[in-house]
């Protein structure tokens, strides 16, 4: 099907959340908060990046009406993981008046984790993909250096291109193309990208899992560039109603195109409570 095609079928539209959040709501059913990924823009995507987001989320919103949700445009400076769960909280109870279910992936994650610690009456059901309670030691050097280094205005996008390649002639290969294309993914207000990368660099619920008391299930790769196992582990385990699933040989973003992605975060968010 072709992209202008899915569209149609699954009803496209594009908002304004309370706090300027931008978001993409899309597909039909009970509504299902996606915070998105770690992107540099605090907008919503164009182009092949907007196709595939759309495309990727397909298989829930056959089931659900997907609010793609981005963190707000023109973040302060000293913004922390807590301020950034807190608009949240209040733009989504403007948006729906009552707790909603929210999916998480990789630095939406962190930001999904945070909301349902600090505001748990915002929350019905939560599901967690390819995050965890922090960012590994590794994932916050190549994170900092990818954001700091675009800041100031010179390539960035090797830095998070080669996170977690073990193989130096790969990582090579990888980090040489990544190079070549950075000019093509720079963020335009980089500051944005840095005041984000510093809230989740200092993101870290090691000893507040347990505020969490809606019903959450984790989802990860078994081959994580960004995070180890015992990440996902300590996250499940620290959250007292919570299920851990781990997909065999599959990568930080795989875990999400995988073929049990869509079956399984369905029928967790179709329990009955």
């Amino acid at each position: 099907m072709g992209k202008a095609a899915l569209e149609r079928e699954l009803d496209v539209s594009e908002g304004v959340l309370e706090h300027g959040m931008p978001y993409l709501a899309f597909g039909s059913g009970r509504p299902l908060v996606f915070l998105r990924w770690f992107m540099p823009d605090h907008a919503n995507p164009r182009g092949w990046l907007r196709s595939s987001e759309i495309k990727t989320m397909a298989p829930l919103a056959r089931n659900f009406r997907v609010y793609a949700v981005n963190r707000a445009p023109g973040m302060a400076a000293g913004t922390s993981m807590a301020d950034i769960a807190r608009a949240h909280a209040e733009a989504l109870h403007n948006e729906f008046g009552g707790p909603v279910d929210v999916l998480g992936i990789s630095s939406g994650g962190s930001v999904a984790l945070q909301l349902a610690a600090d505001h748990p009456s915002a929350v019905r059901r939560l599901v967690i993909a390819s995050s965890a309670y922090r960012l590994d030691q590794s994932a916050r050097v190549s994170q900092m250096k990818y954001a700091e280094a675009a800041a100031a205005g010179k390539r960035s996008l090797h830095h998070l291109a080669t996170q977690g390649i073990e193989s130096s002639l790969k990582a090579r290969l990888v980090g040489a193309a990544a190079w070549l294309a950075d000019p093509l993914f720079r963020p335009k207000n980089p500051a944005d990208t840095l005041a984000f990368v510093h809230a989740e660099d200092a993101f870290d619920l090691t000893d507040r899992l347990a505020d969490i008391t809606t019903p959450t299930l984790v989802v990860a790769g078994e081959r994580d560039e960004f995070y180890d196992q015992s990440s996902f582990r300590y996250t499940a385990d620290g959250i007292p109603d919570s299920r851990l699933i781990i997909y065999p040989a599959t990568s930080h973003l795989g875990a999400i195109k995988h073929a049990r992605f869509a079956p399984d975060v369905t029928e967790f968010l179709s329990a009955t409570d």
